[in-house]
């Protein structure tokens, strides 16, 4: 008896040591493959869209997909773009972003959930006008290789929704004016490492 314990806890130590975990893997984005951006209501009856010129993310996993990855986003807020300059320099000013104080927007996930076959819930804390709050968005990937570089690639479409008076974005503009929801919709293509 003794000695079928003793077999058992060699394979059993052999199959535990055999079993190593998988590294992290980094997915760097490709900028010219990706884009940051946001759509808000005006006077309630119109959209407006604009997105961040510079922006960079990575995202490390560290299985053969996505569930339980870690992903970082930093947007430069000096580079918002409406199509509009006056109302870009309105929305640099104190009124809005106030960039002199707070020229950076961050995203750090805190989960990264797999709901079916290539759609994520991702929950993070997303920082904002010095102003730090946990949202939660919807990631749907697509994955694939690239046929001139041979790489592994993968895209990721971004929604979500979440409200300016949350961050005290705005305050003095009338929801009448300018919606409080801004809907964030962002696509980026990522490489494998």
């Amino acid at each position: 008896m003794k000695k079928n314990t003793l077999i058992l806890s060699i394979v059993a130590i052999t199959l535990l040591l055999s079993f190593k975990a998988a590294d992290p893997t980094d997915w760097l984005m490709d900028k010219n493959h990706a884009k940051l951006g946001f759509t808000v209501t005006h006077l309630m009856i119109s959209d407006v869209e604009g997105w961040f010129k510079s922006f960079d993310a990575k995202i490390t996993s560290s299985g053969n997909d996505f569930s339980n990855a870690m992903v970082e986003m930093t947007g430069d807020v000096t580079s918002i773009n409406t199509d509009n300059e006056q109302r870009d320099t309105h929305l640099k000013g104190p009124d809005f972003f106030d960039i002199t104080k707070f020229p950076r927007i961050t995203f750090k996930s805190k989960t990264f959930r797999k709901v079916n076959d290539n759609a994520y819930k991702v929950t993070g804390d997303l920082t904002m006008h010095g102003i730090t709050k946990t949202v939660e968005l919807d990631a749907v990937c697509r994955m694939g290789t690239n046929p001139n570089s041979k790489q592994t690639v993968a895209g990721f479409k971004i929604t979500g929704m979440i409200k300016r008076s949350d961050f005290n974005i705005g305050t003095s503009t009338p929801v009448a004016m300018i919606g409080d929801e801004i809907s964030i919709v962002a696509n980026a293509e990522f490489i494998k490492k």
